[in-house]
């Protein structure tokens, strides 16, 4: 008897994550890594936690990682009991959607935005609402409040959009929305202002960060939830017992301790994003204002007026100088523009010289 899988599982699709290239030579400004490597403190830490011999990882790491949420619960000035740590906040979405939704209890997703929730969402069965964001890149409250679902998720910023929608708005729908409202910061330390605060007066906001972004832990995978004791104590029913690694609650603390690193990287980051996106609006290109590590800018080229065709020249033109940037055809806002990275100077240097070679038609 051949074994039969769940059928809602075997009809989903897998996440796509950005191409990891082989070889060397390639300029990556594809899937929204740090240009910068994480605080010196990282490394010393992380080969303190490993020792001379390894003999540390024969142990299994705290269960609770109670260091890590420590520092987090200082970071927010929170109690430590509003904090549960993930492997990465991949981890930790998955867990909410274990824990909030399921047949019958949608999950409710501005679109576009991240294209993991939609895929948590199938294996848990749970069917999807998306509140369209509008050209003017503004949604609207009432469809959120009134979409039916059990758990809503808000990118803010935005991905891949790069857009911030301000803290009052936020507000705004969770004072009338009925289920659990996520709010996925996990570009916030690029922005002008988070949503962590509504912690305080909202009890069904929930938030939620990685380290792999502004804290240059991407190989790491660290992440956090924020939210009320009882939220917390519903997902730490459900999670692994050591989610969290010995090395990644090691590297974790330190990273966060190390508040003058992420300003000095965040801030070169900063810099990088503006001079990209003045320079694209010289040659042409429409670029979204961005609050976040990464742009996404319309291609326009002589000749060609800008489109999904344009957009995948370019791309592909790009790519042939092994440069990677990343195209989301699937939806309207996004289907002719390129998200583009922000990296080091010379990177994006050389990704703003072959986007002038190629909007001049000469590639």
């Amino acid at each position: 008897m051949k074994p039969t899988p769940n059928s809602y599982i075997e009809a989903m699709l897998a996440y796509t994550p950005g191409e990891q290239p082989q070889g060397e030579g390639w300029i990556k400004l594809n899937t929204n890594e740090n240009p910068y490597p994480p605080s010196p403190a990282v490394a010393a830490a992380v080969m303190s936690a490993l020792g001379a011999d390894g003999a540390a990882l024969r142990l299994y790491p705290s269960p609770d990682s109670r260091r890590f949420r420590e520092a987090v619960s200082v970071l927010h000035g929170l109690p430590v009991d509003h904090v549960l740590a993930g492997n990465g906040s991949d981890d930790v979405l998955n867990l909410l959607i274990r824990a909030y939704a399921g047949p019958g209890r949608p999950v409710g997703m501005l679109n576009p935005s991240y294209s993991l929730y939609p895929v948590l969402a199938a294996a848990q069965n749970a069917p999807v609402v998306r509140v369209e964001i509008q050209a003017d890149l503004t949604f609207s409250i009432h469809a959120v409040t009134d979409s039916g679902a059990s758990i809503f998720f808000i990118t803010n910023p935005n991905a891949p959009l790069g857009i911030n929608y301000a803290r009052k708005t936020i507000a705004q729908v969770a004072a009338d929305f009925k289920g659990l409202l996520v709010v996925d910061e996990a570009y916030a330390a690029f922005a002008p202002e988070d949503c962590s605060e509504l912690l305080r007066t909202h009890s069904n906001v929930v938030i939620t960060r990685t380290l792999s972004k502004a804290h240059a832990l991407a190989g790491m995978r660290v992440g956090y939830v924020l939210a009320r004791p009882e939220v917390i104590g519903l997902l730490d029913r459900v999670r692994d017992s050591y989610n969290l690694d010995r090395l990644a609650q090691a590297a974790g603390v330190a990273a966060l301790n190390d508040a003058n690193w992420l300003q000095e990287t965040v801030g070169k980051v900063k810099r990088s994003r503006e001079r990209l996106t003045q320079s694209l609006l010289d040659i042409g290109w429409s670029v979204v204002p961005s609050a976040t590590n990464f742009v996404l800018a319309t291609p326009v080229r002589m000749g060609s007026p800008p489109g999904v065709s344009t957009s995948e020249h370019a791309f592909e033109f790009l790519r042939s100088k092994k440069i990677l940037v990343r195209r989301f055809p699937a939806h309207p806002l996004t289907a002719s523009a390129l998200r583009i990275t922000v990296g080091t100077d010379a990177e994006v240097d050389a990704f703003l010289h072959a986007a002038k070679e190629w909007t001049a038609g000469r590639g």
